[in-house]
């Protein structure tokens, strides 16, 4: 074997170990893509995303227009979902940004736009971080997808509201149920 030789085979078995070392700390999450994932919309979004969610360093995903944060992830995103239509699930408002709150995963949260087109859907473990935190941390990207309505509550479509929803993610059964205004 020629001295060239030699020298290549130990340093291709390093670098191989050494990928194998990496690949191990900084797993893939795996996701499955939204319905949408192709929208521009989810392009739009996708390049804004901060590197860090309620101080989670960001991970990687297999799926397009997804993202994860934290070891274990516990901040998902997938854009491009089914946007949310008049619903009795409660609406909240994160920095200027509508959000339909699921909590029947308790204690996953689940957010997903409201008013945006495509809706991006975001997944919080309420153990790991704080869901108001988390949705701030990602107030930037969401908005590159413009408001085309906002949460109204009964009260709003009566006459007798002032057009708002709450202020941050709530486990109130009383907070206001989403409906579309244009």
């Amino acid at each position: 074997m020629s001295a060239r030789k030699r020298l290549l085979v130990p340093a291709a078995l390093a670098a191989a170990f050494v990928s194998i070392v990496l690949s191990g700390c900084a797993s893939t999450v795996a996701l499955d893509p939204a319905a949408s994932a192709t929208a521009p919309g989810c392009a739009e979004i996708m390049v804004r995303l901060p590197t860090s969610v309620a101080s989670q360093d960001q991970r990687l995903t297999n799926a397009q227009a997804t993202s994860a944060w934290g070891t274990p992830a516990s901040v998902l995103l997938r854009c491009g979902v089914q946007p949310y239509g008049p619903t009795t699930l409660p609406c909240v408002n994160v920095s200027g940004v509508d959000w339909i709150e699921d909590d029947s995963q308790k204690p996953s949260y689940t957010y997903t736009t409201f008013g945006r087109d495509p809706a991006t859907e975001v997944i919080v473990d309420s153990n790991a971080v704080s869901a108001s935190t988390a949705l701030i941390d990602l107030q930037t990207a969401i908005s590159a997808i413009p408001e085309t309505g906002k949460c109204l509550d009964a009260n709003d479509l009566l006459g007798t509201g002032n057009g708002t929803s709450t202020d941050a993610p709530t486990d109130s059964p009383t907070a206001p149920a989403a409906t579309v205004a244009p």
